[in-house]
């Protein structure tokens, strides 16, 4: 028998989860870049690659990175997300890059590594809410390009 109350957490749940589609109808950026070119990260003074990160409903923005090998990298990850929390995992051994970073709902996260080779890899959201596709098959991912 469901209850009066499951029904009404069911439909809060539905109407979460529409709102990253409803946000990309209206044109609004879930998470790319313009022409399809990543967005390239500066070097300052310290020698550190910095970029900021948002976490929303599906999306990274940015979703393509490009740094240099061999740099420390440091990326704020920030969530937008007022109730879902989601993280950032980059599972590379071979490149150096094994990070599995919780963000929750609302919060900002720092994380560093220094990639060790070049290539093209994927980070994703791997968030899942009971029977729900996962984030990342709902597209939460994307691509840091690692270059000389």
């Amino acid at each position: 028998m469901v209850t009066r109350s499951g029904v009404w957490v069911a439909i809060a749940i539905s109407f979460l989860l529409a709102l990253p589609q409803a946000r990309a109808q209206e044109g609004q950026n879930v998470g790319s870049e313009p022409n399809g070119e990543g967005m390239v990260v500066s070097l300052g003074d310290d020698g550190v690659q910095r970029a900021t990160l948002i976490l929303d409903s599906y999306s990274y923005s940015p979703a393509h990175l490009v740094v240099r090998v061999g740099k420390p990298v440091e990326f704020t990850l920030k969530s937008v997300t007022l109730l879902i929390p989601h993280n950032f995992v980059l599972k590379e051994p071979v490149a150096g890059l094994d990070i599995e970073q919780t963000v929750g709902a609302g919060d900002t996260v720092t994380i560093r590594f220094t990639p060790a080779k070049t290539g093209i890899y994927t980070f994703y959201c791997d968030k899942k809410l009971l029977f729900f596709p996962s984030h990342r098959e709902e597209g939460m991912e994307g691509r840091l390009e690692v270059t000389e």
